[in-house]
């Protein structure tokens, strides 16, 4: 039997695994794994982290310790228990003021946002329809979406355009052809908040040609400087989109794989039913623990503030070394141009960048190179607590000083 020649061509056909093509994060992770055998000795300052650095907050873990206990939370949850699906409604309205939606039609949990993502092309494109997906960005939902025998369309996210895609230059016989678009605000890897006018611009442009929107506000809580805006709160944002949230970032429940699809009743309805058909529910006792806190403003609040305060000290230390930062819109992320090189040796990309700086300077960073070249240093670093941040942001200092990056 030649397994080889069983694979499908979505993912490479009688090609998989032969290429020696290596994914960027695996590229990383390689170059990291060289730099601390060649110097064992030097501390590894990675900022290339995309979770938490602390535990979800005491009350949500106590609430799942206890959850664990009551008989009643064994078995399948299936499409969710209606104890979340009303905390999640609490908490869109507690902090983003969407009001109205009913926990029964509206909203329905999912193991994180990742399988949601993956199964919504499956309700809604057929071979040859188009997914318009913004780049750089998580690309779930497009991967999925070729796998299905659709067409991806990239919308590029510039800094000219404050990292929001260009909807006015979407061909209006591609835009026709769309069944969904994915837009993600607060935005990774670039920090871009979304504004109130943009989401009615977004609602417009796919009310126009009959696209669902599909938001995924995984970083919704993590906004600086303005309130959080969710897109359901807007003038036909329920009848134009789901909005995808997540337990993962705005409560440190990375791991937990735990968040949920609300906006449209038909299109979460269809969700729902492909979902039944793919998994059997978060457990119950997860999703007991999330009643616990989802809706606590203290609990996202302090979360918040924690990223916040590390992303001023990260600016400072990265402006002092010529790097163009700003604190961004919302996210633990800032998104950087890449340096041009260092000493006599110029960097064609991000990446190449990047792997420099994991091998010379034992600094990890993200490349993207998809609009631009670009570095992406997170606020999740590994510490000690606040004295143990200051030390490892001079530390980063010092190494990007010795490193004669030119810009």
């Amino acid at each position: 039997m030649d397994i080889q020649t069983l694979f499908a061509e979505r993912i490479g056909g009688a090609s998989f695994g032969l290429t020696n093509e290596i994914y960027k994060f695996q590229k990383i992770k390689n170059a990291k794994a060289e730099a601390l055998k060649a110097r064992p000795e030097v501390e590894l300052l990675d900022f290339g982290v995309g979770e938490p650095d602390q535990m979800a907050p005491a009350e949500i873990r106590n609430a799942l310790r206890q959850a664990v206990e009551d008989p009643s939370n064994r078995g399948y949850a299936d499409n969710g228990i209606h104890p979340f699906k009303v905390a999640a409604a609490e908490y869109l309205k507690t902090f983003f003021g969407v009001d109205g939606l009913d926990p029964a039609t509206e909203i329905n949990h999912s193991i994180g946002s990742k399988p949601a993502l993956a199964m919504l092309p499956l309700c809604f494109v057929n071979p040859g329809e188009v997914a318009l997906v913004t780049v750089p960005g998580y690309p779930v939902l497009g991967t999925h979406t070729r796998y299905l025998g659709g067409e991806v369309v990239n919308l590029p996210l510039t800094r000219e355009n404050g990292f929001l895609p260009d909807l006015d230059a979407v061909e209006p016989a591609v835009a026709d052809r769309a069944k969904l678009i994915y837009v993600n605000y607060p935005n990774n890897p670039t920090g871009a908040a979304a504004s109130e006018a943009f989401f009615d611009k977004l609602i417009a442009f796919a009310d126009t040609y009959n696209i669902l929107i599909v938001q995924d506000a995984a970083y919704a809580t993590l906004v600086y400087g303005r309130a959080p805006l969710s897109i359901l709160s807007r003038p036909g944002g329920k009848e134009t989109a789901v909005e995808l949230h997540s337990m993962s970032k705005s409560y440190n429940m990375t791991g937990w794989r735990l968040g949920f699809v609300a906006g449209s009743a038909r299109a979460v309805k269809a969700y729902a039913e492909v979902k039944d058909n793919i998994d059997s529910g978060q457990f119950k006792a997860i999703q007991m623990a999330a009643c616990a806190g989802i809706a606590r403003r203290d609990l996202s609040d302090a979360i918040r503030d924690h990223y916040h305060q590390r992303l001023r000290k990260l600016v400072a230390v990265l402006k002092a070394n010529g790097f163009d930062a700003d604190v961004p819109g919302g996210t633990f992320y800032l998104y950087v141009p890449a340096p041009k090189g260092a000493g006599h040796k110029r960097f064609k990309t991000a990446e190449d960048a990047s792997q420099h700086l994991i091998r010379e300077q034992s600094i990890s960073t993200v490349p993207w190179d998809d609009a631009g070249s670009f570095l992406r240093f997170s606020a999740t670093w590994e510490s000690k607590g606040d004295d143990d941040d200051a030390r490892v942001l001079a530390e980063l200092g010092r190494r990007l000083g010795e490193a004669g990056l030119r810009m």
